[in-house]
This record gives C-alpha cells, structure tokens and sequence, in this order.
C-alpha cells in the first residue's frame, strides 16, 4: 500500500486544500512508479514534507498554496522531460534555499553533495535575467557553467519556467509581457538545444498569447473552426498508406498533429500568406518499432512507400538520419502532395527516435549507454565549456553572443579530409578556422570553399567542403568581429587585439612613468587612477595605449597640483547645458495619446522609429537614458531583446482614445494589373474613407501589380477597415501592413 505523506498545518485550516496537494504528490508518486527503488520513496517523502513544511504560509499570485508549484515542476521533469527520482527531488526543493528559511547546507546534510549542487545551481539561474546587464551576463556564465557540469539544472528550470508560464494570467501586464520576453530570447531556443520540441512549441505559445494576444486568437479561433475539416482530411490522407504498411508488413504507428499556432505564425510572416494559404496546417508522423541494427533501412523504406503513393517535393527532403541534429534529434521529414492539391510534411521516426525527440537530453543519456562514440551533444556541451573558461564577463552582448553562437541552428561544414564541423547558421569562413584550430583562425588569410578562393568573411553553406589559408604575418585586426558568430571565434579574436594592445601600451606605460617623474610626482596607484578619472577612461591599460598611439600627449600634466609625491586633478568648470526646446502643441496633444500603467498618468513619449506603432496596436512602453519614454509594438524586431534584458524598464502601455492625431503607416497591395485600379484604389482611400495619402507608388509587370502606399490613419481599427475594404475590390489578391523600417 502507498504510504501517504504528512502534510504540515496550514494556517488556513482548509481540507478541500489539504485534498489538493495529497492529489498531486500522488499523482506526481505515480509518474514515478516505474523508476523508484526501495528507499526512493522515503526519501522523495522526505523532499516533499521539507518543501510543504518551508512553503506553508507561501501562496502563488493566484492565491493558492506555493506547494503546488514545486509539484508541477515535478510532474513535468518526469511526465515531459523524462528525468527521474533525483531530479524529482531537486525540483521538490528547487525554491526552498532561495525563498525560504532552509540552507544549501540542510539540502546537503539532507539529501547529499549531488542533489546540493543542482539546487545551488537552480538557485543562481533564478537571477538570471538581471537588473544589471553585466551582472546578468555574470549569472547567465554562472548556469552555463551549471548546465556543462550537469545539464539537469537546465531541464529542471526549463520545467519551472514551463509551468511559469502555464500559470501566469494572475500577473500584471508587465510582469507577463518581461517574462514571455525572457521565454521567447532564451528559455524557448534553449529548450529547442535540448530537444525538448514540446515544451519549445508550447513556451513559443503560451508567449505569443501574452505578447501578440489578437493574433493569437485570431489563429486559436481558426484551428477550432478548421479542426473538423482537418481530420477529415487526415483519415483521407493515411488511410492508403496505413493499408500499404500493414501489407509490407511494418510494425507502426501513424498518427496527425497540427503545427502549433506560433509555428503557423511564423510561416504566414516568413512566406507573406494569410491563415488559409499556410499549407502544411498538420504534419502526419509515421513511428516504426525497429531494431537498432535496422532503423535507417526501415525508415527509408516507409519513405518509399509514402513517395510510391504521394508525389513528394524534392527540395524539402530533410534527412537527419545520416546527419542528426546536436541534440540527438534523428528523422526523416519530406513534404508530399496529398489529395485535393494540398502539400502535407510527414515526419518518418523510430520508436527510439520518437523518444528523443519528446525527451530530448533526457532519453539521449537512456540510449547513450555502451556507445562509444562521443555523440554530437556531447561535443555542443564541450564547445560552451570550452568558451566559458576563457569568457571574460565584462560585456552585456555575453547574452546575445550565447544565442547567437549556440542556440541557432546548426550546419555541417567539411574538412579537406571530410571531417565534419558544426557551426551556427550564418557562420564564416573565419568561424570555421577557428572551430579547427585557435591559432588556424588567428592566422587566417582567406580559404578554399568547394576549391573556390573566398574572402574569411565568406558565409558557408551546410554541406560546403573548407580548406583554411595560413599565413604568419596575419593578425586578428578590429573588424574581425563584425562578422564572426561563435563565441569561440569572437573570445579568441578579442584575447588576440589584447594582447597586442598590451604590447603597445607598454611604451606608453614608460612615456607616462617619464612624465610623471619629471614632475616629481610617483608612478603610484593614486596618481594613475587620478590621471585615468581626469581623461574620462576605463582603466590604465587604456590610458598607456592612448599615450603610446599619441591620442593623449598628457600637456593637460601641467594644470595638476603636486602635493608631495601625489597628484590631484584640477576641478572641472561646471557648464550648464542648455536646456531641450519644447513644442507645448506638440506636447499636449501626444500626451493625451496614450494612458500608462494603470494609474491613468498621461505622459510624455516618442513613438518607435523600428516598428511605428499606432493606436489599437499591442504597445509596451520602454523607458530610454536621456529620451524618456518609446513606445515599441510587442511583435517589434526589437523587443524580445529589450524585454530580456532590460525588464525593469518597461512599462505596461495602453491607448486612450484620441481621434485628432494621425499616423504615418504603410500597406502594401498586390493584384491584377487592370485598367483603373490606381483610380480605384485612391477613390476608396480619399473619396470614401477620406484619409490622406503620403505617397503611392505602383509597379506593374506582367500582369502583376505591386503598389505601396504610405498612408496616415487615427488607429488601428481604421487600419483595418481600410484592409477589409481594399480586399473587396476586384482584382485586388492581397492586402499587408509594412515592416516598418521600410516607411
């Protein structure tokens, strides 16, 4: 009989709660049951009764009893993530040392060295994203360095932020929009790194409902009223090949899915197609119960069978059986053209394959055992590792350098002697160098691509054979770093230009020691520091480099004061500067747009010049150094980046009705060139609409046209109207609003 756990005393004597919690410890104890072994239980127990007994006066946003959380985190690292009864521990105690009264050393003494560590671990990430952008790359290095030492910590705070983000509609606005920011920027690729595509779809999801929340409706409502339709055409679509199957006599699984509502997203932005044109709505997977000895043959001969029924497109062909990803991710996908005209994507696994690609890192260790080859996550591991030890955090692009370089899609690049290199997509040739060899890419002068010269800024292409030229005169020079992606190429590089700076600072050092002495003052710490604060630098290495390279001849020495063997800078001439010109109409009528918080404050702001928002839009405010407040859309290029990195200076922003402003935005329309469709066009916009115009520019080519028109409108639901209205004409095929930066 399963033992039940004693629950602590609440302070609200609430059965109904006290109901809850034991429903999902047991829920959680039945996840589990395959993988507990005697004396797992007690302990998993004890984890349990220490965290309920630390979270008992906690509550969530939502009101109800913290416990819960740490619970769900549970369930999820064993349900979705696959990990088990240590990681079920560790996720049970994953906020204790941080929020409550117990110590990493209580953890210890409890629990153990291996369970320690990984609440320690799970305890520095929860800072990651920082007020202070260095003091955030510092915690972020702290995790990475976590994630290569055991790479359990990420799964579990992956599993944290998933539920997070399942429960978040109690939150403030700004609070959502930060941590679906943060989701999007790191957690979600990081996810996708792991393999865990499930719980990747559903944070790109569930961020996407609080960051763009109409669309995201829009597309729901879709899916719903679609659904019917859709596996109508599934049970069509598999039924030939189900019988084709069963004949060969294949032990498999075949079943459809929709595309998640962000992937759809993306699709119609990438492709420039409404809802109804995205055509691969569903994906058909085939699973095959294989032996490991047969899994390629197998999988391509149900390939076969699906290419012998259904015309496939060769272009998309992926084959990731004979390449697999770095996160262990193997199948074959190709995209066929299914009945009635539509193309269908079919995803080709085995059963082992299928487990990797729902349980990611965690079913790969599963299957990892007695192979002896390094797999290719091992080797994506080792490459970060190798990063951070020479990783100096001093900059907030750390971050930035991180996605970049190894949360991006990787492709494969071949040596001379066909070894293969993964780098992230948009790598150069200078990356490729320096992934062979550190002093190969500091020595790079050009290279050899498919036997072609290229420059080292040459971008490389998955499947490109590369052979690196060498000289010893070559030397890493500034501009390197504006078109190296990885973050072993730019570490390596930016060591290179600081060595060499040090070289030259060290004339500089000697000149500044000459001058100094010549004064009768010493070359002290003081008195560089003094100098250093004086010619407004960042440290005496940069000040030794500027006098060496002449930019500071130091004449300025003379206006110092000698007191004995010290220095003291003259004091600076306060000058106050002139103040900014105000517009008081300008100023009051833009105030009036725009109501922040929910306060009701009517404030000052300029409108972002990346997205030019307009009334109606989702907005969020960002408050700038010395420009105020900008107002950016939430689905801007930019505000992913700006949420991550700098959550604590936005503000959630609504519009307040205002009809006496207009907007500059853009529309672009396609159609079929006919006599008079610019005088129509025109008529519907200034004669019936009455909105103005402030350019129009129409291009026709075969029978095609393309025409832009920049246009000024009060808000979004005239926007709208406009598109509707344009749509209805005839000839008229397709209606979009402009990426901005083209107004």
């Amino acid at each position: 009989m399963e033992t039940v756990a004693q629950i602590p005393k609440y302070n609200l004597n609430d059965e109904q709660e006290k109901k809850l919690i034991l429903r999902e410890y047991r829920a959680l104890l039945r996840s589990l049951k395959a993988r507990i072994k005697p004396g797992d239980r007690k302990l998993i127990r004890h984890a349990f009764e220490m965290a309920a007994e630390a979270h008992k006066t906690m509550r969530r946003k939502s009101g109800e009893p913290y416990i819960l959380h740490p619970l769900a985190v549970a369930r999820i690292v064993v349900e979705e993530v696959g990990l088990g009864v240590r990681s079920t521990i560790c996720s049970l105690l994953h906020d204790t040392v941080e929020d409550t009264d117990i110590s990493l050393e209580d953890v210890q003494k409890e629990f153990g060295g291996e369970i320690a560590k990984i609440v320690d671990g799970l305890t520095k990430i929860s800072n990651v994203i920082d007020v202070n952008a260095s003091q955030q790359a510092e915690n972020f290095r702290k995790i990475l360095l976590t994630l290569t030492d055991d790479p359990r910590v990420i799964l579990i705070k992956l599993a944290d932020r998933l539920h997070n983000m399942r429960t978040m509609d109690s939150m403030k606005p700004e609070k959502q929009l930060k941590i679906s920011s943060e989701t999007v920027y790191v957690y979600a690729p990081l996810a996708h790194r792991m393999g865990l595509y499930n719980i990747k779809t559903e944070m790109e999801d569930l961020a996407m409902k609080y960051l763009e929340p109409g669309t995201y409706k829009e597309i729901a409502r879709k899916l719903a009223e679609t659904r019917r339709e859709r596996t109508r055409y599934i049970n069509e679509f598999i039924k030939p090949l189900q019988e084709k199957l069963a004949k060969a006599g294949v032990d498999f699984e075949i079943y459809g899915r929709p595309k998640s509502i962000h992937s759809i997203w993306n699709k119609m932005k990438k492709k420039g197609v409404s809802f109804e044109e995205v055509y691969d709505l569903f994906a058909i997977r085939i699973i095959v119960n294989s032996p490991p000895e047969k899994e390629k043959e197998d999988c391509w001969k149900v390939y076969s069978m699906i290419t012998d029924e259904y015309t496939p497109s060769p272009e998309r062909l992926r084959d990731w059986l004979s390449n697999p990803k770095s996160n262990g991710y193997e199948a074959l996908h190709t995209t066929v053209m299914g009945p009635q005209g539509k193309w269908v994507e079919v995803q080709i696994r085995t059963k082992r394959m299928n487990e990797i690609a729902e349980k990611g890192l965690a079913a790969h260790w599963k299957y990892k055992e007695g192979a002896n080859e390094e797999n290719r996550f091992d080797q994506w591991l080792g490459q970060i590792r190798e990063v951070i030890a020479n990783q100096e955090v001093d900059s907030v692009d750390f971050l930035h350098d991180f996605k970049r370089s190894f949360l991006a899609e990787e492709i494969y690049i071949y040596t001379p002697k066909g070894d293969v290199k993964m780098l992230p997509v948009g790598a150069t040739a200078l990356d490729f160098a320096f992934a062979v060899h550190s002093e190969v890419g500091v020595k790079c002068i050009g290279a050899k691509v498919n036997h072609k010269l290229v420059p080292i800024s040459h971008k490389l292409r998955s499947g490109d054979q590369v052979e690196i030229i060498t000289s010893n005169k070559q030397k890493p020079s500034d501009d390197w770093l504006n078109f190296v992606v990885t973050a072993k190429a730019r570490t390596k590089i930016k060591d290179s230009l600081k060595e060499e700076k040090k070289a030259v600072a060290d004339e500089g050092k000697y000149t500044v020691q000459r001058k100094l002495e010549g004064l009768g003052a010493s070359m002290n710490s003081h008195n560089i520091d003094e100098l250093v604060s004086f010619y407004k630098l960042a440290a005496p290495l940069d000040l030794y480099y500027q006098v060496a390279v002449k930019s500071i001849d130091l004449k300025e020495l003379k206006e110092f004061k000698i007191i004995g063997d010290r220095l003291e800078a003259p004091r600076p001439v306060r000058v106050l500067e002139p103040k900014p010109e105000y517009h008081p109409h300008i100023a009051k009528k833009e105030s009036e747009l725009i109501i922040f918080g929910e306060s009701g404050d009517r404030i000052m702001y300029n409108l972002a010049n990346c997205c030019k928002p307009i009334p109606g839009d989702d907005v969020f405010g960002f408050v700038t150094t010395g420009k105020g407040l900008t107002i950016h859309r939430t689905n801007c290029p930019n505000a992913a980046k700006l949420m991550s990195n700098y959550g604590h200076r936005i503000v959630k922003t609504k519009w307040a009705k205002n009809k006496e402003i207009s907007f500059l935005t853009g529309l672009k329309i396609i159609g079929l060139d006919d006599v008079g469709v610019v005088n129509k066009i025109t008529n519907l916009i200034s004669g019936e609409l009455r909105l103005n115009i402030n350019a129009l520019t129409i291009e026709a080519k075969e029978g095609l046209f393309e025409g832009n028109i920049r246009i000024y409108v009060h808000d979004k639901e005239e926007l709208d109207e406009l598109a509707q209205r344009l749509l209805k004409l005839p000839g008229i095929q397709k209606v979009d609003r402009y990426e901005m930066e083209n107004i």
